[in-house]
């Protein structure tokens, strides 16, 4: 049988070490804790390492030092122009005074729940107060700024420090959209009927401009085709006559071949005239004139 004693120093050791790991903690350099007795908080341990802390009668809170995440929910508001927005955003922020925020929240979900609040609400208020325009145009930035530090001021009650808000989208409601769609496509529509009309009107003017100048650019050709072809009948009018001064009687041979050739070019020419016809009167002597000197007279 074990002795009374042994037993009694193995109960003794149980207790020890249960009281020494119940009164020992470690706080990571990612957290910082809130020591409470009782459940009232008497300090804060923040550096890492190894804490101690009275079995039994104390606990101990964490709260994270980094950076935390909020995804409140989407919400419709109205710009001051009454454009209504359906607004999805998010939010950074972080645990600065884990005491303040122990006694205001108490836990992440129910700061979670709080904050988002806050932000939506301050979202509505502020996007209500500017256009549409500043929403969706480079002065978001400006906006998202002051939503920012109203946040900020507002979250500060809880012992956080509302790093960062920003509107991740920001999207019509379906029916706004279908509404601006259809007068988008309207207007669309509107401007390509304005330009078809007026590229038409400005292809008949090209058009007409084209006529003007064809018929003036044909009048010209002709005017100076007939200048032309009255110089050239004129030169030819002169060169014959010329030809026909220098030496009448080879001027009528030549004549008269040029019709010979024309109206013998084809070999199923068929001429009906009598021997001694004046059109022949080449074939009989090489002067033209009949023989024994004398010219036939003209019938």
């Amino acid at each position: 049988m074990i002795p009374r004693a042994a037993i009694a120093i193995l109960a003794l050791l149980v207790v020890l070490l249960i009281v020494v790991t119940s009164s020992v903690f470690t706080v990571d350099q990612r957290e910082q804790a809130l020591v409470l007795q009782f459940g009232k908080p008497i300090r804060l341990a923040s550096e890492p390492g190894l804490q101690f802390k009275l079995p039994l009668m104390q606990n101990v809170i964490f709260y994270p030092k980094q950076i935390l995440y909020l995804e409140p929910s989407a919400e419709e508001v109205n710009a001051a122009d009454q454009k209504r927005l359906v607004v999805d955003s998010y939010a950074r922020y972080r645990i600065v005074d884990p005491l303040q925020f122990y006694q205001s929240v108490g836990t992440e979900a129910v700061a979670n729940t709080r904050l988002a609040s806050i932000v939506n609400s301050t979202l509505r208020r502020i996007i209500g107060n500017v256009q549409l325009a500043s929403v969706v145009s480079d002065k978001r930035a400006e906006v998202m700024r002051d939503v920012r530090d109203d946040v900020n001021r507002q979250a500060k009650a809880f012992g956080i420090d509302v790093i960062d808000v920003r509107i991740r989208r920001a999207d019509l409601p379906a029916e706004n959209s279908q509404a601006i769609y259809e007068r988008m496509k309207t207007e669309r529509q509107r401007e390509a009927a304005q330009f078809r009309a007026e590229g038409e009107r400005e292809a008949q003017k090209i058009r007409a401009g084209a006529d003007r100048q064809r018929v003036e650019i044909v009048a010209e050709a002709q005017r100076q085709s007939q200048i032309l072809r009255g110089e050239g009948d004129a030169e030819s009018i002169r060169i014959y006559a010329d030809a026909f001064g220098r030496d009448p009687d080879f001027y009528a041979f030549y004549r008269s071949l040029e019709a010979y050739r024309s109206a013998l070019a084809n070999s199923d020419t068929t001429l009906v005239l009598t021997p001694d016809s004046e059109f022949f009167r080449y074939f009989g002597s090489e002067t033209g004139k009949p023989e024994g000197g004398e010219e036939k007279p003209k019938q």
